[in-house]
């Protein structure tokens, strides 16, 4: 595939004024299994092309999955003449960018493709019969477990050319706890880049356990308490859906700009809103596609733009926008390499990577000793926010109870709904750890799932609003 794509470089070159041309191949592996039965197990490959033209301010893309040159040439050609067509109702461009050339990977030590299918199996029945052998009544169980290999090669007529192979691991999983007062779910989704001896440290079975642990006590002894105002405790779980949520996706550069409107949404935030308070100034939010193993780990992106760490809220500030090489060029700036594609037959367009709360210098021992009344929201088990990030909803899956310091019994479902500025105004203390959670986002139309990580460390946030 390398091959075609510089014989179609050197073929549409003089053709428009810029050409880039994206190869992707992908060996994967799924398996389905719900309630102890196997109900999918397939192994396959996904290769195609993806061609994008600009030419006096018109952009044209197409596809194809036939991996020789007749139909390249023609998709070339197709997406070249959609440029020219283009060209009297737009004006694209794209920021200026350095040449590149290089070859990344990311190590395995246990390679995916030498742990047989059996295996992956043989360790989700390992995970079921845990389920159902204690004294918990898991009354449903869905597991998923996917693996990849991602090979490509992006090339474009400024003459970069950025090769790589990224392997994927991705483990997720659903259940439902029924108990005497009723029932309550729970899904997580864990993932790497790398091979899998990652397995052992992530240790699923551990997790879906723990989990499984925690509604039942939710579902036997959770309290509730009277609506009020009091201190709360997130975990680096709520901690990272807020990140994600109310900081990464506003700080979108084609939010900001538009032209997500009636897709994914837009942002509360304006092309002249950097530098305005948004948090206390002890919140830092960052992007950062470099962190190692992370699951929305990058050396370049789709662009061949090298990756960087991007901190979105600085100081309680906004800071940075996440930028492609469009984007960019309207806001007069540079990319940050926030371009991605979700696969061969999408365009690369602005995404996040790993979106996290940067540590601070608490134990977190000390954000729990401070608190004199207040809840501990370890997790969340759902999630709301408006078209514009604004406005935000986080409910708690395991949440306990703080009085003096200490945490006491479980809380069923605490509700804290307040804007982006109230959720990260209130932060007056961050925790020196550092969790992280796979997950996979959505956005554009037609719709791009991307590989990401959120996360973050424990946070403490004063005198917030809580209802049950």
């Amino acid at each position: 595939m390398k091959e075609l794509v510089e014989k179609g470089i050197s073929y549409g070159g003089d053709k428009a004024e810029f050409l880039e041309i994206r190869s992707e191949s992908r060996k994967y592996s799924v398996n389905f299994m719900k309630n102890g039965i196997l109900t999918s197990s397939v192994e396959g490959t996904d290769s195609g092309f993806s061609v994008r033209a600009l030419h006096d301010g018109g952009m044209g893309a197409s596809y194809t999955n036939i991996n020789d040159w007749k139909h390249l040439k023609k998709v070339i050609d197709s997406a070249i003449s959609q440029a020219k067509k283009a060209s009297s109702i737009s004006d694209i461009s794209l920021a200026e960018e350095e040449i590149h050339r290089d070859f990344w990977t990311v190590e395995q030590k246990k390679s995916i493709e030498e742990v047989p299918n059996e295996q992956k199996v043989e360790w989700l029945s390992e995970i079921e019969k845990s389920l159902i052998a204690g004294d918990i009544r898991v009354v449903a169980r869905i597991q998923v477990l996917r693996d990849a290999l991602n090979e490509k090669h992006i090339m474009n007529t400024e003459g970069t050319e950025i090769s790589s192979l990224l392997p994927t691991i991705e483990y997720f999983y659903f259940i439902v706890v029924a108990g005497q007062n009723g029932t309550e779910q729970a899904y997580n989704q864990l993932g790497w880049t790398g091979g899998y001896e990652h397995w052992e440290r992530w240790d699923p079975m551990k997790k879906i356990n723990d989990n499984a642990k925690a509604l039942f006590n939710s579902i036997e002894h959770g309290k509730t308490l009277k609506n009020g105002k009091m201190d709360l405790i997130v975990g680096p779980e709520v901690a990272g859906i807020a990140a994600h949520e109310s900081s990464g996706h506003p700080s979108e550069a084609d939010r900001i700009l538009g032209r997500e409107a009636y897709l994914a949404g837009e942002s509360f935030i304006k092309p002249d809103m950097v530098g305005q308070r948004v948090g206390s100034d002890v919140v830092n939010v960052v992007d950062d596609p470099t962190v190692p193993n992370s699951f929305g780990y990058y050396k370049y992106d789709d662009e061949g733009v090298p990756a960087r760490k991007r901190y979105l809220y600085k100081n309680g500030l906004i800071n940075e926008f996440l930028q492609n090489r469009e984007t960019a060029a309207v806001l007069g700036t540079r990319s940050n390499a926030a371009a991605r594609a979700s696969s061969w037959d999408r365009e690369p367009i602005v995404r996040m990577s790993t979106t996290f709360v940067e540590p601070g210098d608490h134990e977190v021992e000390e954000l729990f000793e401070d608190v004199k009344y207040g809840v501990y929201m370890k997790s969340f088990t759902e999630w709301n926010i408006d078209d514009v990030r604004y406005n935000q909803k986080y409910t708690g899956r395991e949440a306990y109870l703080i009085e003096n310091g200490e945490v006491k019994g479980p809380i069923r479902r605490p509700i804290i709904e307040l804007t982006t500025p109230t959720f990260w105004g209130a932060v007056d203390a961050v925790g020196k750890d550092l969790e992280f959670v796979g997950a996979t986002c959505g956005k554009s139309d037609p719709e791009q799932g991307v590989d990401v990580w959120t996360g973050g460390p424990h946070m403490r946030l004063r005198n917030v609003y809580m209802r049950w």
